[in-house]
């Protein structure tokens, strides 16, 4: 009877785990698909919804203990619930409660998320992880795909999201027009994002995290020139969203890259992709010459009214600290203090850390140093697994550090590390020496 017992068992295993692998794999597809949501509770999107049945499926079925990483991670989860809580008090109005009760929710159900995609992929092994770092980009590359088709629409004077996303979500929404030259609007594609700097800034995950990845493919290797074009391809959509922050992250984290990679500087493998993407760009720009000319120009001016803005918001941490100096003035509260200053109710700190000192004051900021650098530590760890086990474990490391550099200082302009993209892509940071280290004592 044991026997039989176990039989039925293995499969009906088999199912749930099949359940939280397909969960998984669809929330890291759909991380960076904002406009995909619909009101309803407040703003739900489809990342929040594959997330809580994950959350809910992997609850479910997971008895094991929990990786050492996870309960790290919980543990940072519960330092940053308190500090939000203590910060509960110092909100004034019932707006910010508002605010604050859907931070909250983000909050957790972000924390919670990346506790457990660690477990799954710890557990897993090495060829999930893979997989799991597959579906991540796909989604990036879909993204981009629409970014582009949202780009050709609008020149020919359709908004496509009005006809594929709309009568999904029931909402409207278009591809952001940054000004005209001479008529001609100028389109700056947000793709399936809520905003062109978004989408940029979130393409520097793929092209930094997979370029050593590339460099180092042996020739000859069935995924080294898809994966050129891929890259190739992503750098191009990131560079039709006009996004500075996008850039500045960019070179932050090829500099990073450019230390062991300089090898590669002169290489065929880097110089044959990077031909191929200025021919691209040559043509397009000479058969539209002062038309990008006037575009480049004013994107690359900081004294105007897009840039001060960026600028402008650091001037809010003196008033705050001033104010509440430890807890600062509660989490997702920025836009609520911002209202009284300039009118505007949907303005957020163009800063993700300048929020973080707004929203939770110096106790919060010096608990995501703290947290960055555990992330640094385990970034590190993985570097030094990968010299002992080498391809391809010390090129992705060396990838996600420059990924995680390049995200960092481009949200000191923008806002994208509180999005479910970085809670995804910390897993993979998190979850890579541990899955490799049991691989090599394994093998041992």
């Amino acid at each position: 009877m044991t026997a039989v017992a176990a039989t039925v068992a293995r499969p009906r295993t088999l199912r749930v785990s099949r359940v939280v692998d397909g969960l998984l794999f669809g929330t890291l597809f759909v991380a960076t698909f904002e406009k995909v949501h619909w009101s309803f509770g407040g703003q739900i999107g489809i990342s929040d919804v594959l997330a809580i049945l994950f959350l809910v499926a992997f609850g479910l079925t997971e008895r094991r203990p929990a990786p050492k990483t996870s309960i790290v991670v919980l543990g940072f989860f519960t330092a940053f619930l308190l500090v939000y809580l203590f910060g509960y008090f110092d909100i004034e109005t019932q707006q910010g409660l508002s605010q604050f009760a859907k931070g909250m929710v983000k909050f957790v159900i972000h924390f919670l998320f990346l506790a457990a995609a660690i477990d799954v992929l710890v557990r897993r092994g090495t060829r999930y992880y893979w997989r799991a770092l597959g579906w991540f980009t796909a989604g990036f590359v879909v993204n981009g795909i629409y970014g582009i088709l949202q780009l050709l629409a609008a020149r020919a004077g359709h908004n496509l999201d009005s006809l594929v996303l709309s009568p999904l979500t029931g909402g409207a929404s278009s591809i952001n027009i940054y000004g005209a030259v001479n008529g001609a609007s100028i389109y700056r594609p947000n793709a399936l994002t809520g905003d062109p700097n978004h989408l940029g800034v979130m393409l520097d995950i793929p092209l930094l995290m997979l370029t050593p990845v590339y460099l180092r493919l042996p020739r000859g290797h069935k995924w080294k020139w898809p994966l050129a074009g891929v890259l190739v391809f992503l750098l191009l959509v990131l560079i039709a969203t006009l996004s500075r922050s996008g850039a500045a992250g960019l070179i932050a984290g090829a500099l990073i890259l450019a230390i062991p990679y300089r090898r590669f500087l002169w290489s065929r493998a880097l110089l044959l992709p990077l031909g191929v993407l200025v021919l691209i760009l040559a043509y397009v720009g000479y058969s539209r010459r002062h038309f990008f000319a006037v575009v480049l120009k004013s994107r690359v001016q900081t004294n105007g009214g897009d840039a001060n803005a960026h600028f402008a918001v650091y001037s809010f941490i003196g008033d705050t600290l001033h104010l509440h100096p430890l807890l600062g003035l509660g989490l997702n509260n920025f836009s609520v203090y911002y209202e009284f200053v300039t009118g505007k109710t949907n303005w957020g700190p163009h800063s993700f850390w300048v929020s973080v000192i707004v929203e939770s004051g110096l106790v919060g900021l010096l608990l995501w140093i703290v947290f960055m650098r555990y992330l640094f530590l385990r970034l590190r760890a993985s570097r030094h697994l990968g010299r002992l086990l080498g391809a391809p474990v010390l090129p992705l490391a060396y990838g996600l550090t420059a990924a995680l550099v390049g995200t960092i200082v481009a949200n000191f302009f923008y806002l994208t590390m509180q999005f479910y993209y970085f809670y995804a892509f910390t897993a993979f940071v998190l979850a890579l020496p541990v899955v490799y280290a049991r691989r090599r004592a394994t093998s041992s």
